[in-house]
């Protein structure tokens, strides 16, 4: 019997050229993994074949963060040496926790320069390239950002991306991210009108994604892993429209983990049933098997790394031996892994 709590139980063999390294056009035309988690059944079809798995009073709840371009390299003043800046955290105005690298160049009371008009001092340094900074900006710090900044694409990715909004996703609105939640990559706006069209219906919430995301899993023993804290919402609006589902027994889509995450932290039991509660605050919840889903009953997401936080709330949504095995089918079919992948929907 396979020990849910070690790192190793939630390894696979990923060929390496299964690694996407540039995104699928059009964006619903990646393929999907499907797998009901009653029957057990593994399909193979395409993304725009959603429309068959939804029907009306269906929800579909999406992240509607937008990654900012939190990848600034930069010279310091005084030796002219390179030095990234990688935003992770806004904490104050124009003060953010970063990532620093080298980080033995960056010595606290650096000022280091972007542009004419962008700099930063490095006030804080801790372990492992962590670091708090404070923006100098001549004019308005987000278009500066915008003009001197590369989108934050993991380490996986080599390839050189064209065009910055192909990692966003097209209802990204609320910038803060460090990465994209990328199972909404798959989506074109015809195929939400689709959707729409067919009654169901799509609701926002929003959690900022942190590096943490991808932050491998040190441990061998899960239960010692430090989840990451990552800032979430959800609107009155939101919380009411999935409510109203909940308790006429309509099913609840997650699209990608962040959705899932901001979900399950807010929930509230109400006679025999869970609601979510609307409100904002920071989570680190941290779902494996043996977790019990309060409120999503279905997920659309990608192919996430072996060993990660993520595939283990895969396992704990579909059951580690169904999880690992759909993932190794998946690569037996040579389906695209991770960020710019192809995706799942789990039913």
């Amino acid at each position: 019997m396979k020990d849910i709590f070690k790192k190793e139980t939630y390894f696979y063999n990923l060929p390496e050229e299964l690694i996407a390294q540039t995104p699928i056009e059009p964006r619903d035309h990646s393929r999907m993994l499907v797998f009901d988690r009653k029957t057990e059944k593994i399909e193979h079809k395409h993304f725009y074949d959603i429309l068959n798995y939804f029907k009306s009073g269906d929800v579909i709840v999406v992240n509607n963060t937008r990654v900012i371009p939190a990848r600034l390299i930069g010279n310091k003043a005084d030796t002219n040496a390179k030095i990234e800046v990688f935003l992770l955290k806004k904490y104050e105005q124009n003060k953010y926790e970063v990532l620093l690298k080298p980080a033995k160049k960056a010595k606290i009371g650096s000022l280091i320069k972007f542009s004419d008009n962008l700099s930063c001092t490095i006030l804080e340094k801790g372990e492992m390239g962590l670091g708090k900074v404070e923006f100098n900006v001549n004019g308005i710090f987000e278009e500066e950002l915008d003009k001197v900044g590369l989108m934050p694409l993991p380490p996986y990715i080599r390839e050189k991306l064209n065009d910055k909004e192909r990692y966003q996703t097209i209802y990204s609105k609320t910038t803060g991210s460090s990465a994209a939640p990328t199972a909404g990559l798959h989506f074109t706006k015809e195929l939400l009108n689709k959707l729409k069209e067919k009654g169901v219906i799509i609701v926002n919430v929003l959690l900022h994604v942190g590096l943490g995301t991808f932050r491998p899993v040190s441990a061998d023993n899960i239960l010692e892993h430090d989840m990451h804290s990552e800032y979430y919402e959800i609107s009155q609006e939101s919380a009411d429209e999935i409510n109203k589902a909940i308790s006429e027994n309509r099913r609840v889509f997650a699209v990608g983990t962040t959705s899932v995450r901001t979900l399950e932290s807010s929930n509230e039991k109400l006679g025999d049933k869970y609601y979510v509660k609307a409100g904002k605050g920071n989570t680190n919840i941290f779902i494996y098997p043996g977790y019990e889903f309060k409120i999503v009953k279905g997920l659309i997401t990608n192919f996430h790394l072996p060993e990660s936080t993520l595939i283990m709330l895969v396992s704990a949504f579909c059951g580690l031996d169904n999880t690992l095995n759909f993932y190794n089918e998946a690569v037996k079919e040579k389906y695209r892994f991770f960020s710019f992948g192809d995706a799942c929907l789990l039913i």
